[in-house]
């Protein structure tokens, strides 16, 4: 049996899922809470930083407002989420205050990470708020995201708060056991995996399936959000929010559920914001000098490599670079919109001036903004 990584991690980000939160959509399971604050506590008294993300606030909405089912109208779950939000806060602040733990309530969108300013503007408010010994706790802003900027499940937000904060782990607690070769509800002989490396293709087919009836992620989101934990160099323990002192025992060392390691070397910042945080815009496709420029050189993305621009974007935005078979190479920032783009494409850098009537930069995307997929 491996060794918990969450006994050496300094930085831990916590994840806990609908179903557990709410006691299968019944309502807030405030001893279930009030256990996770208990073993938060002693994490931090271990001298570990913990970040919570909670899901809940629609599920404990549904049950305050009397609804028998989890509403399909995005204003209804909106208006769910504002109600619950309420009481999920007062659940967790309760809790928390009879160790002696201030929390503070973070409501977040993609599109706060998205954008370069909101990005780190919330990095540095959680980094703060773990230096005055807070608790974070942070959900999905329910009451005003569209299916266009919604993470979709706090599996994602979990890793998507790991990269933000560099977290050394992130926990991911469910109503299951951990990641298994099948679904152990269908098939009796599936087998519990101990440790994996995250990010496999092995991985991501044994976890097809999907979520609960009161959450919207299923094993697989939460072996996706261990891929993306592990961009940035941190490791996924998934395991049961059931089992007791489940915290604290990682904590110790124990081997609990699945462990799935990162083996990747850490990407730089800007690039993993890149990777990870920005909705794509539009698409570049690429000549054959082009792709090998960038993937073998490492070089930047000259308009002259550019036989194609679709989508609509501005400069800023994030793009997918497409070379032979509709394949993606690279995403990056580009420096031109999409009008500007098409203008330019083939044509070698001194003449962007005479195209455009101005120049910004002489390439579509610097190097240093551009990240290979």
């Amino acid at each position: 049996m491996p060794v918990s990584l969450i006994q050496s991690a300094h930085r831990l980000v916590v994840k806990v899922g609908s179903s557990l939160v709410t006691n299968e959509g019944r309502g807030l399971d405030h001893v279930a809470l009030a256990r996770w604050a208990a073993e938060i506590a002693e994490l931090r008294r271990l001298g570990k930083d913990v970040v919570l993300v909670s899901s809940g606030a629609v599920a404990e909405g549904v049950a305050r407002l009397g609804w028998s089912e989890k509403p399909k109208s995005i204003h209804e779950k909106q208006a769910a989420a504002a109600v619950g939000q309420m009481g999920l806060c007062q659940a967790y602040e309760s809790a928390f205050r009879q160790h002696g733990l201030k929390t503070a309530q973070v409501l977040l969108t993609h599109e706060d990470m998205a954008d370069r300013t909101r990005y780190l503007n919330a990095r540095s408010t959680l980094l703060t708020l773990l230096s005055l010994g807070v608790v974070p706790i942070i959900n999905e802003n329910d009451t005003v995201v569209t299916a266009e900027i919604k993470f979709g499940d706090n599996d994602t937000l979990g890793a998507l708060v790991t990269n933000l904060i560099e977290g050394d782990a992130l926990v991911i607690l469910t109503d299951q056991q951990g990641l298994y070769t099948a679904d152990p509800r269908r098939d009796p002989a599936a087998k519990l995996i101990d440790e994996a490396v995250a990010g496999t293709a092995e991985l991501e087919a044994m976890a097809g399936g999907a979520g609960s009836s009161v959450g919207t992620g299923g094993m697989f989101t939460k072996v996706i959000a261990a891929k993306r934990a592990a961009r940035s160099g941190a490791a996924t323990i998934i395991a049961s929010g059931r089992e007791a002192n489940v915290l604290t025992r990682l904590a110790n060392g124990e081997a609990i559920g699945t462990q799935l390691v990162a083996q990747t070397t850490p990407l730089a910042a800007k690039k993993q914001w890149i990777a990870d945080h920005l909705q794509i815009r539009g698409r570049l496709l690429l000549d054959a000098g082009a792709v090998r420029a960038v993937l073998e050189r490492g070089s930047s993305l000259l308009p002259i490599g550019v036989v194609a621009v679709e989508g609509d974007f501005q400069r800023g935005d994030i793009v997918r670079c497409i070379g032979a078979d509709d394949t993606e190479i690279a995403r990056g920032i580009v420096n031109y919109s999409s009008q500007d783009a098409r203008k330019i494409a083939r044509l070698p850098t001194g003449q962007i001036e005479s195209a455009l009537g101005y120049i910004d930069e002489p390439e579509l995307i610097h190097r240093d903004n551009l990240l290979v997929v």
